[in-house]
């Protein structure tokens, strides 16, 4: 037996709680996994409170994180006790998540933990900071280079935005930061943002086209936000767009890509090739300053990330949440 968070809709209704489950109930898969520690991402928020419908089939464990050591293994690529990481693959949505003290999976999902972090580094790392570093990754391979100027993150004090900010200065680029929490400007600074502004500056409708300012951008919230983001890049910038937080609409005019030449770039990390995927967590191990993820995270217990949902979709969570699932 161990124990998980479990989502259930029946008659009864949607509901989130932490039960103890038998072994046998696991879903197929080739690796088996005991899980030290998971995260709480946006997307694990919609599925616990029940806000957005990420869940495909019930009963379901959420959690698109997990961190842990492998139990079994048919899979040729890993034994027992390697130390593995997985992230995304439709985990949490269709098939048994993080948050559990157990999971099985395909093996082909999980990369090696890289030596550099301990297990509570990774998940502080999680998704997020790997999202994060695809979209460092993009602006790279789309030629934006430090002296090209500034950086926009969106969504700046949030898990994707808090390691894009600290990824980017610590690279070299200067970085201003979005955010709709004023009282979060000290923190953006102390990742290394140059400057804050504030959300109110890009979340209403604005002009086809504004002040070019922006080399480059990474993007975590769709909408009105990323059109304005769009509309003030710099002449052949590049616009990593990897987020819906602000709503999936795009109610953009065509001017950035026509007449100055803005590239938006596209980055999901659900189903990212395992190779990109290596490639994130080795850049991660070699880019990312360790010593930062103390401000970015805070850890909480199995039981917490229930009600940590709510406020996590209500923007009252700063950084990243670590869940130690055996807490």
């Amino acid at each position: 037996m161990f124990k998980a968070i479990i989502i259930e809709k029946d008659d009864a209704g949607y509901r989130a709680s932490v039960k103890d489950i038998d072994e046998a109930q696991l879903p197929a898969g080739d690796v088996t996994v005991r899980v030290s520690h998971s995260t709480l991402n946006y997307k694990d928020g919609l599925a616990i409170t029940g806000r957005g419908p990420v869940v495909r089939k019930f009963p379901m464990v959420p959690g698109i994180d997990l961190v842990g050591t492998v139990e079994d293994s048919r899979h040729p690529g890993y034994q027992a006790r390697d130390a593995v990481v997985l992230n995304g693959w439709g985990v949490g949505e269709s098939h048994w998540g993080g948050l559990a003290q157990k999971a099985r999976l395909k093996g082909d999902w999980l990369v090696p933990l890289p030596p550099q972090f301990t297990p509570q580094q990774a998940m502080a790392i999680g998704t997020a900071g790997y999202t994060a570093m695809l979209c460092v990754l993009a602006l790279e391979r789309q030629g934006v280079t430090p002296d090209k100027g500034e950086i926009l993150v969106t969504g700046a004090a949030g898990g994707v935005g808090s390691v894009a900010v600290s990824l980017l200065s610590n690279l070299g680029y200067t970085v201003v930061a979005v955010s709709g929490r004023p009282a979060e400007a000290d923190y953006l600074k102390s990742l290394g943002a140059s400057e804050v502004l504030a959300r109110s500056e890009f979340s209403s409708p604005g002009k086809p086209l504004g002040r070019e300012r922006w080399a480059g951008a990474v993007d975590v919230v769709g909408s009105h936000t990323l059109v304005n983001v769009c509309a003030t890049t710099k002449y052949r910038g590049v616009v990593a767009a990897c987020g819906l937080a602000g709503g999936m609409d795009f109610p953009a005019s065509v001017a950035p890509f026509i007449l100055r030449g803005v590239t938006l770039v596209g980055i999901d990390s659900v189903v990212c090739p395992r190779p990109d995927r290596l490639v994130a967590w080795q850049r991660l191990a070699t880019d990312l300053d360790i010593s930062k993820l103390d401000l970015i995270t805070h850890e909480i217990g199995l039981a917490e990330a229930i009600p940590m949902a709510t406020q996590l979709l209500d923007g009252q969570v700063r950084g990243r949440v670590v869940v130690d699932v055996n807490a």
